[in-house]
């Protein structure tokens, strides 16, 4: 029930969200900004920073770990409306909905990416359940 609060004292409402919607270029874009250019980014830097030698991965951390790490970080719910809000504060309205869409969706993409790619890459620790 948590999230669903937290939609409603973000101000996200679905009211005029329609299909068309969905592949609205600016719903596109901002789903795929989330989804692909933090991890981008992030694993861009790294492995330049890396090659350059100017950082080192701590020995725990693997390729796919910082794989899993870099799509999580694409989940911006909060931040990505508030700089969408001021992005388009003087427009008509019409980004909005496109806006929120694309943010969620960006955001629900890049947490199931990010959980299956750490899920796989994460090792697994052992559980005792107790029994014996």
């Amino acid at each position: 029930m948590r999230p669903l609060c937290a939609f409603q004292k973000a101000g996200v409402s679905f009211a005029g969200v329609g299909v068309n919607d969905l592949t609205d270029p600016v719903t596109v874009g901002i789903a795929l900004g989330l989804f692909l250019g933090n991890p981008i980014g992030i694993l861009g830097l790294v492995f330049v920073a890396s090659k350059l030698r100017w950082v080192s991965l701590p020995t725990d951390v693997t390729w796919p770990q910082l794989v899993g790490t870099a799509f999580a970080c694409g989940i911006g719910f909060t931040m990505s409306l508030f700089i969408a809000s001021l992005a388009f504060e003087h427009a008509d309205g019409s980004f909005w909905a496109a806006d929120k869409l694309g943010i969620l969706m960006g955001s629900a993409a890049s947490a199931l990416v990010g959980f299956a790619v750490l899920s796989i890459a994460l090792p697994r620790a052992d559980v005792d359940t107790g029994s014996r």
